[in-house]
């Protein structure tokens, strides 16, 4: 397990990815990984005490963070604890970033509507940038655990040989940390198969884009398949430019759920999804291998529209929030008046002084 430390008490400024907390001095930003009694700093340019927070977080966001900072149209996230299959390899590209594929192996069970308990795996492509590939490639082993929050991103490209456009889905890492103790993983307790499941769940908000398609199971299940777009937008730090991006998620709903969805849900309604990541495969009738990558959701929830419970709550005439339970009649002027006078009186000084600030 990595565990992160400040170097020094000084007043500083912190982010965290993952575990890594990043420091801020008087003069220097660094910050310290202890794993294994080995101790390594990494620097970065120096800042003075005039620097601005603004001058600071593009500094951070711009050194340690391969994704452009964007403004979000939708939601578009995934978190996955899983284990790494194989030893990390780091790759450069031709600026000098450093980028690393893990492939993590997801374990899970779940119940089916019929009460059988179903057991598999998934595998997941993640893919990190930066300093997260760096310190992946230190620390992360075959087997270690992992935990990588990031979002879903959908590659295509034309295959040389037959002209046929493919596609693959990954996880773009945001965020990981190493779950692993020091001394070596514990071993599974028994008896506690609940405490032991590990994490894969995706969100997403977006518009959906097609109509519904409600089909039925030769076992007689309803499924029901929607399409929902997520768009991002950033700016491109190399030309300075606006970029947005759209990416298309294929959410698969089952049972009562699915029959709900498609009464309600029409092609452009606003919705909110929440399941596990599933990649399934299959061979064309050419023996071609296909692969797709779904959200089963166990969640949707349609959004924009008015709640009457809500309303109950709401006022327009910015009155104040209405209290739960009223003070019983019995409850006097004077009681109140007692019982704030018994209230000691507090002083809210702050220790802190205007010159110890580092800005």
């Amino acid at each position: 397990m990595v565990d992160m430390v400040p170097v020094s008490d000084e007043l500083c400024l912190r982010r965290c990815l993952g575990n890594m907390h990043y420091t801020m001095r008087a003069k220097v930003l660094q910050y310290q990984i202890i794993a294994g009694g080995k101790m390594e700093v990494y620097k970065c340019p120096r800042f003075s005490r005039r620097d601005t927070v603004e001058q600071v977080r593009h500094h951070r966001e711009t050194s340690f963070n391969s994704i452009p900072p964007r403004d979000m149209f939708s939601l578009n996230r995934i978190h996955i604890i899983g284990y790494q299959t194989q030893p990390v390899e780091v790759r450069q590209t031709p600026g000098g970033t450093s980028v690393t594929d893990l492939n993590l192996v997801v374990p899970y069970t779940f119940k089916s509507e019929k009460g059988e308990i179903l057991k598999g795996k998934g595998f997941h492509t993640v893919t990190l940038w930066g300093a997260m590939a760096d310190v992946a490639a230190q620390y992360v082993r075959p087997g270690s655990q992992l935990f990588v929050a990031g979002r879903l991103q959908t590659d295509s490209w034309e295959d040389e040989k037959s002209g046929e456009k493919r596609s693959k889905t990954k996880v773009v890492g945001m965020d990981m940390i190493l779950l692993d103790p020091k001394d070596g993983q514990l071993p599974a307790p028994d008896g506690a198969p609940n405490v032991c499941n590990v994490v894969n769940s995706a969100e997403v908000i977006g518009n959906v884009t097609r109509e519904p398609e409600m089909r039925t199971t030769t076992s007689g299940q309803q499924v029901l398949t929607i399409g929902v777009a997520s768009n991002e937008k950033w700016k491109d730090r190399g030309s300075n430019e606006m970029k947005e991006r759209t990416e298309f998620h294929n959410v698969v709903i089952w049972g009562d759920l699915a029959e709900e969805v498609s009464r309600v849900v029409k092609k452009g309604s606003r919705v909110y999804a929440k399941g596990r990541v599933q990649t399934r495969s299959w061979e064309t009738q050419t023996g071609s291998k296909r692969t797709t990558t779904e959200i089963i959701a166990d969640q949707v929830c349609l959004l924009g529209i008015a709640s009457p419970e809500a309303n109950d709550s709401v006022s327009s005439e910015g009155a104040s929030a209405p209290v739960s339970q009223s003070a019983p009649a019995s409850y006097s002027n004077n009681a109140e008046a007692a019982a704030v006078a018994s209230v000691p009186e507090v002083s809210y000084t702050s220790d802190v002084k205007a010159e110890d600030l580092p800005f």
